[in-house]
């Protein structure tokens, strides 16, 4: 961190947050799907790992922030480059905690962390495939997270009628202003301690494929109700 760069962020993020809260007020965000899971997790105060595309990091993020004003106890997985510092500071204005690492590549001291947030009561919210991708490839690191601490996984995705995609590795989407908006909540998804470090594969193909399904379900959402897709 640069002084620079500090004062760029000093100057930047106010600018960035009033931007962010503006586009999110004007979005018309559709029923959730699968909200039933969502109602049971925050209800029970379940302890799990919330995981969606770095993609969709923008309207994902947003609605865990709804789960944080509901007492829902969240800490989010950023990534620990310089490019992690404005997703952190925004998180902690929300309330939630921050472990700075990558599931799949953070090593023993940021699984630790992880663990100890776990047993603290705190969800671990990841982009799977972040934070460097291949895009939409879920990584084996929240995977293992999830089966050492012995908590579900809970896919989440999401979809916009109208949106900006940034040319970089994960196509990232900024919904455009008044965008209708859909979010899927899957069915928590549980790894057993007793799955051998071998056999995670197909479970990691498994929760790929259903945040992948509940993509698809997000986008018919709007296909039913067509407008201008761009």
């Amino acid at each position: 961190m640069t002084p620079a760069r500090r004062l760029y962020y000093f100057l930047g993020l106010p600018l960035l947050r009033l931007i962010n809260w503006a586009l999110l007020t004007s979005y018309r965000f559709q029923p959730v799907i699968g909200e039933q899971h969502a109602a049971a997790l925050l209800a029970d105060k379940t302890v799990c790992a919330p995981s969606y595309w770095h993609q969709h990091h923008v309207v994902c993020s947003a609605y865990m922030r709804s789960w944080l004003r509901r007492g829902y106890k969240l800490c989010f997985l950023i990534s620990g480059s310089v490019d992690g510092e404005v997703p952190e500071r925004v998180a902690r204005s929300w309330g939630a905690e921050v472990i700075r690492g990558s599931a799949n590549q953070s090593g023993a001291l940021a699984l630790r962390d992880q663990q100890r947030m776990l047993r603290n009561g705190y969800s671990i919210v990841t982009t799977a495939d972040g934070p460097r991708g291949p895009k939409y490839e879920f990584k084996a690191g929240t995977v293992l997270m999830a089966r050492i601490a012995g908590v579900p996984i809970v896919p989440i995705a999401c979809a916009a009628d109208r949106a900006w995609y940034l040319r970089r590795w994960d196509d990232f989407m900024i919904p455009k202003p008044f965008a209708r908006v859909v979010v899927a909540v899957g069915e928590p998804y549980i790894v057993s301690r007793e799955v051998k470090l071998d056999e995670i594969e197909p479970h990691r193909l498994n929760v790929q494929h259903r945040v992948m399904s509940l993509m698809q379900q997000c986008e018919e959402a709007l296909d039913s109700h067509p407008g201008d897709r761009t």
